[in-house]
């Protein structure tokens, strides 16, 4: 029953050490998404600040794993290329010993300094709980979650800790226990062994974690030169669990990188096995070096040497590596994809909501863009039928159609791993933008079918209102054109000029009915030419209202009192009180209310 009893709060304790570097790992990596993202945008062509920033990213969300999935989703996104990519992962491995160090945390003894004592994770552990129940249960905030989900994460982390080595403890001495030290005498079954648990665990930093728990008991047998090829073993189960999960279905570059995760680990693992046991023959540190037992501490620390100096040694090599990569996975015939970027979204970015909200905002200012070319297009063929044009902009429609299916289904699947408050009125922002720019799309394919009308009736409009359509459109196209940049730049500057255009535009557009209409009244033009340019107008307001509807948007993420209500904001600086508003008015009114009464 003893043993029983043990094994069952080993595996208790596991499960708790799992969920604590899980909860932790969250927590660290949603506080610091917004850091994250403008990392990895500044990775540059140099493989060493590639690296650097592996090993940070990875330090900061504690999982080797999770920096890889990111790295494979950004070069899918076009953020990174290829080169970038890899040395990410060799930095990967890096980060993740930082996971060891804090483990043998566990081992410090106070020796009465009050500073250590504080450090000693049996005070530091129930310190970090308290402080997580309080963050979570009555402060209740995005942020405060955030932040105690990383105290929690901490405290369980260790109290898991401490149930392993209390229930390794009765273990120590059984046949069964003496038989898996024997079996650790091997370097090579060590390293099988290593690579194995690794990848059921499917957590290099937690198998790393039981090690170090099981070192840790007094009389545990377990030596140095035991514990290096298990270590060498984890390293190269978690470029089998991650690198190779994360390629199936990604793009060939994904694969490659993979791949190239894989030869580092593999090579690395093969060069310092050879090393170690040419050291161990030679008894270089002497022969009690090697026998002595290992502690937390000393596994932590060859962690970190082997995965720095494997990354010292083979880094230089990355380009061969990424040729061999290359020549492993070969390109497809190559395709023509007229609009890559609408293909950015993947789901694993899910892993840091920050990043893939920045990911998000790109691939939907590429669908701005097409959708402002191609109301450009359908506005030069209502002057002047074009077919070529018309096939362009009805190959697009087909694009941003299918996008706003995909990045529907995606935003739905990132409100929920969304933590952050900014985070979140970015999604309330890109929620309300996607369906606005499609309809700016559709709007386009409006304006093509009133051009096949104009066509097939073989009619036109007369040369005041070409005139007229021309000044609208112009102040239509730049309102599109403001807010699509706004948007890419995240610009609330910009944004707060495309409501002075917007008001000026349903100006015109009030203008022009009425004048329009008086042309009817006295036949100056045909009544179905007529209907189609008021059917246009219609349609070029409603344009300039969505342009309206995305600058708000845009602007509530800053501002609570437009977040709780949008009219009352629109109300307001219509009511004339705003000076920088209405100096931005009448310049627009200048700009293009004063030649639209000059048309005659």
């Amino acid at each position: 029953m003893d043993i029983l009893s043990a094994i069952i709060q080993l595996l208790g304790g596991l499960a708790m050490f799992l969920y604590g570097i899980e909860l932790m790992g969250d927590g660290l990596k949603n506080s610091s998404g917004a850091a994250l993202k403008r990392i990895l945008e500044k990775v540059t062509g140099s493989v060493w600040m590639g690296v650097l920033t592996g090993a940070l990213v990875t330090a900061v969300i504690q999982s080797s794993t999770a920096t890889i999935v990111l790295t494979v989703a950004l070069i899918g996104a076009g953020i990174l290329t290829l080169k970038q990519a890899v040395s990410i992962v060799m930095g990967a491995n890096i980060g993740t010993t930082v996971t060891a160090q804090i483990i043998r945390l566990g081992s410090i003894e106070s020796d009465g300094s009050f500073l250590l004592w504080l450090f000693d994770t049996d005070t530091l552990a129930p310190i970090a709980l308290v402080a997580g129940i309080i963050l979570l249960m009555f402060i209740k905030s995005k942020n405060s979650k955030t932040i105690g989900d990383i105290c929690i994460g901490f405290g369980v982390l260790f109290v898991g800790l401490s149930l392993m080595t209390d229930g390794v403890k009765p273990l120590i001495g059984t046949d069964a226990f003496m038989t898996f030290i024997e079996f650790l005498g091997n370097p090579l079954f060590g390293i099988l062994f290593g690579l194995v648990l690794t990848v059921i665990v499917q957590s290099s930093s937690a198998t790393v974690g039981m090690l170090q728990t099981v070192a840790s008991v007094p009389g545990s047998g377990i030596t140095f030169a035991m514990a290096y090829p298990v270590i060498m073993g984890i390293n190269l189960g978690t470029c089998v669990t991650t690198a190779m999960v994360c390629s199936i279905g990604s793009s060939k570059d994904s694969k490659r990188t993979g791949v190239v995760h894989i030869a580092f680990n593999t090579i690395g693992t093969v060069l310092f096995l050879i090393v170690m046991s040419i050291m161990q023959k030679l008894s270089i540190f002497g022969n009690a070096f090697w026998v002595a037992a290992v502690d937390s501490g000393g596994i932590a620390n060859f962690q970190t040497i082997f995965n720095l100096i494997t990354a010292i040694v083979l880094v230089p090599f990355a380009d061969v590596l990424v040729k061999l990569s290359m020549k492993i996975v070969k390109d497809d015939k190559p395709s023509e994809d007229k609009h890559p970027e609408l293909h950015t979204l993947d789901e694993k970015l899910f892993n840091s909501p920050a990043v893939a909200v920045g990911v998000t905002i790109n691939a939907v200012a590429a669908m701005g863009r097409i959708a402002m070319g191609n109301f450009e297009k359908a506005c030069r063929i209502l002057k002047k039928y074009d077919p070529v044009l018309v096939s362009e902009i009805n190959e697009d429609e087909e694009y941003l159609d299918q996008f706003k299916d995909t990045a529907d289904r995606f935003l739905v699947g990132l409100s929920k791993a969304v933590e952050t408050e900014w985070d979140d009125r970015q999604m309330d922002m890109l929620i309300q933008t996607v369906p606005a720019f499609e309809r700016v799309g559709d709007y386009a394919t409006n304006l093509v079918e009133l051009a096949d009308r104009l066509q097939s009736e073989n009619t036109t409009f007369s040369d005041m209102a070409k005139q007229e359509l021309g000044i609208i459109c112009s102040a239509v196209n730049e309102i599109l054109s403001i807010t699509v940049n706004a948007f890419a730049n995240e610009d609330n500057e910009a944004a707060k000029s495309i409501e002075p255009l917007e008001e000026t535009i349903d100006d015109m557009v009030m203008i022009l009915k009425d004048r329009h209409t008086k042309r009817l009244k006295s036949g100056a033009c045909s009544i179905s030419s007529g209907l189609v340019f008021m059917e246009a107008l219609t349609y070029l307001e409603r344009v300039s209202d969505h342009c309206s509807s995305i600058a708000v948007v845009m602007l509530a993420r800053n501002n609570e009192a437009i977040l709780q209500n949008h009219y009352d904001y629109l109300r307001e600086i219509h009511s004339g009180n705003d000076v920088a508003y209405l100096s931005e008015r009448e310049r627009r009114r200048e700009q293009y209310i004063k030649p639209l009464k000059e048309v005659q």
